[in-house]
């Protein structure tokens, strides 16, 4: 879409920066009330009143043009390259007014950089409720900027800024705040020279920046750099000298135009609830209280939709295979495509009900509690607390966790929170484990109200967390840098979550994972159900008419004689082949022929093992006499021994394989992405899976 108008939105986290985006373009981004959920430029379009379209680009939050991080540094690259696509015709500062000291030193260094701009000033309905008065015409005329009160929450005043972005002027007349020049004058001169510069502030940027941004060419960096080596050029002196100057504007600007109560408002709400929730033992106490409460709730509440739904595909399946005649496409369509489709679709009110839970914990605030409170153990382990939000996050999914690593400052801390998010028990792994639970946990409460199969689920969880920090701890003795890690997080206030927002969150990761998942699991189904229902040489001529022998039809009845000969005909299938050459590897681990087809067809995605064998035991089983994935598997037999084919030791070795193993394309193309070198992915799959298959091989030779 052509835009007539470039917007940048920039603003500190939690300014309700994000939120401001969604409400401007209709879109539906994720929003979190805890810093670093935009690690990435968002584009969106407008329609502005006078029917223009404005281009909306949301920005990553950042209190200051200089890069802590690797997401605050894209801010600087988009707004000072002139060359970037994204390079805006006007910045909107998305202005916190209940924090106008601390937000205002972004916009200072924005507005100096000499681009249209103007400022959002959010929750203002919260600065009338703590009787702050500001003076906006007197604030908007000392910075010489458009400044329009909102409430993105409430959605006010949000016309008003797309009329303001409408009469927006092209070229900058926001007031300087500083002269920079104070600074080095010497070396702003120089840069400016040497460059044909007119803005002494974007020199200086240059000259802190230059070794890490990407839109000025090598010669121009090192040209820079001597120049600082000749004027003897200390960035972080420079930076100290530049943030005092400009907290002196801003102090002086505050004092004109804010007015503040002068009876002391007593201790907040916010602070009241962090004592019982941060607290350093009964904080912790909660938390695992918190989680234990949301598996219970994933198995207790999703249990009739879960049942809905199978037996619709079960409805459907039976249907079809009336209607339609018997033959190959009808076998392809039923037990490949919708045979396999139908073993994660059951699983679709699990998931949803975990991204609900996930939603309102970062909507409300109490994630960056979270982050807070395990700043102290995770550093103990080569962490620090932002690397809670990657681990936490990676619940939902390791591959926008791992991206949410960027806000990670120390080189160390980011490297070792990337490998070992995928440890963290992820949405994929999820009908895995509450297939493989309700096969054999018993569902039954205990102490009337724990479910066996929640604390099952929960053990399953709570276990990936501890792997992942004893696995960080062995990388915080591996991995070597001289660069020493800190935590600097703001703490916002506690919200009401916005249920719009969570049930969004329900709905856009559900589908998500529905499209993905679907994709890959009917291409597999197709692929399988191909393997599995064609054989080498003539061994299905052979098995049909072994078994059109009379003496068969006198040994076993007619449904018993349907079942063995399609088990047998699986057997030497294609996929019977292929799995029968990899059992000896699988075979210590508790697993067949079958599983191990499952195993590697799972290495694509790990939900596509409930496709497999819901694929697998359709083609097994008979056509006439539809049933779940689970009932099929519950009620196989192994030929060998006569016992259940998935027993408890079996389903807690897989369990343990799925825990461990690397299995998902996408995470190995994101670690790669975000790392720039196939070493790290290829680690992270090596180390991976020797950890599932040692884990697996223990489980089984315990419990069996």
């Amino acid at each position: 879409m052509k835009a007539d108008i470039r917007v940048a939105l920039v603003g500190n986290p939690n300014t309700g920066k994000s939120t401001l985006f969604n409400i401007l373009t209709g879109l539906n981004q994720k929003i979190g009330n805890f810093p670093g959920v935009t690690v990435d430029k968002r584009v969106g379009y407008c329609t502005l009143p006078d029917g223009r379209t404005a281009e909306i680009i949301d920005l990553p939050g950042t209190y200051s043009l200089y890069p802590k991080s690797q997401d605050e540094s894209i801010v600087f690259s988009v707004l000072a390259d002139k060359a970037n696509p994204h390079c805006p015709d006007l910045v909107i500062v998305i202005i916190d007014a209940t924090n106008l000291k601390r937000n205002m030193l972004l916009y200072t260094q924005v507005a100096d950089l000499k681009i249209p701009v103007m400022i959002a000033l959010n929750m203002t309905d919260l600065t009338e409720k703590a009787g702050i008065d500001i003076n906006i015409n007197l604030f908007s005329k000392k910075l010489g900027v458009p400044v329009i009160p909102i409430s993105a929450r409430k959605k006010e005043g949000i016309d008003k800024i797309r009329e303001s972005i409408s009469f927006a002027n092209k070229i900058a007349l926001q007031q300087p705040s500083i002269d920079v020049n104070f600074i080095a004058p010497e070396l702003i001169a120089a840069i400016s020279d040497y460059l044909h510069l007119d803005n002494p502030y974007y020199a200086l940027q240059l000259a802190h920046q230059h070794e890490n941004i990407k839109f000025i060419s090598q010669a121009e960096s090192d040209r820079i750099e001597e120049l600082e080596q000749a004027y003897a050029f200390h960035s972080q002196k420079a930076q100290a000298s530049e943030t005092i100057a400009r907290y002196n504007f801003i102090n002086d600007l505050l004092f004109d135009t804010v007015k503040t109560p002068l009876i002391p408002q007593g201790e907040t709400i916010s602070n009241k609830i962090d004592k019982v929730l941060t607290h350093k033992v009964f904080g912790f106490v909660i938390f695992f209280a918190i989680l234990l409460f949301m598996f219970q709730s994933i198995f207790s509440w999703s249990t009739y939709p879960h049942d809905l739904i199978a037996d619709l595909f079960v409805w459907v399946q039976n249907s079809l295979h009336k209607i339609l005649p018997a033959g190959p496409l009808t076998g392809l369509l039923v037990d490949g495509v919708l045979g396999g489709l139908s073993g994660v679709m059951v699983f679709i009110p699990q998931i949803a009900i975990l991204f609900a839970f996930i939603s309102v914990l970062e909507d409300t605030g109490y994630m960056s509690r979270v982050t807070f409170m395990m700043d102290k153990l995770m550093r103990k382990v080569g962490l620090n607390g932002k690397s809670v939000v990657p681990l936490i996050g990676g619940f939902a999914c390791a591959v926008p966790s791992i991206m949410g690593a960027r806000t990670i400052e120390n080189w160390k801390d980011r490297m070792i929170t990337i490998m070992v998010t995928p440890l963290v028990t992820c949405s994929a792994r999820l009908p895995v484990y509450t297939l493989l639970i309700a096969l054999v946990v018993p569902n039954r409460n205990v102490w009337w109200i724990l479910n066996l199969q929640g604390l099952a689920l929960t053990g399953m969880y709570v276990f990936s967390l501890v792997s992942a920090i004893i696995v960080a701890f062995v990388f915080k003795l591996i991995l070597k840098a001289r660069e020493r890690g800190y935590f600097i997080m703001e703490i916002p206030i506690y919200r009401l979550p916005r249920w719009k927002n969570v049930g969004f969150s329900m709905y856009e990761r559900s589908k998500t994972f529905v499209v993905q998942a679907g994709k890959v699991i009917i291409a597999v189904s197709v692929i399988l159900w191909v393997l599995a229902s064609y054989g080498p040489g003539d061994h299905f001529k052979q098995i049909d008419l072994k078994y059109a022998k009379p003496e068969m039809s006198k040994q076993y009845p007619p449904d018993e004689l349907k079942r063995i000969k399609n088990s047998e005909k699986l057997e030497n299938s294609y996929a019977g082949v292929l799995g029968h050459v990899i059992e000896p590897v699988i075979k210590p681990l508790g697993f067949d022929w079958k599983i191990g087809i499952a195993l590697i067809t799972s290495f694509a995605a790990r939900e596509v093992f409930v496709g497999t064998m819901a694929t697998i035991y359709s083609v097994d089983g008979d056509a006439e006499r539809i049933e779940p994935v689970q009932q099929k598997m519950k009620a196989a037999v192994d030929p060998s021994t006569g016992q259940p084919e998935f027993s408890l030791a079996v389903a807690f070795s897989l369990m343990m394989f799925y825990a461990f193993a690397m299995q998902c394309a996408s995470t190995v193309a994101v670690v790669y992405r975000e790392t720039k070198s196939w070493r790290w992915p290829a680690i992270q799959f090596a180390y991976m899976t020797v950890l599932a298959y040692a884990a697996s091989f223990i489980a089984f030779h315990l419990l069996k």
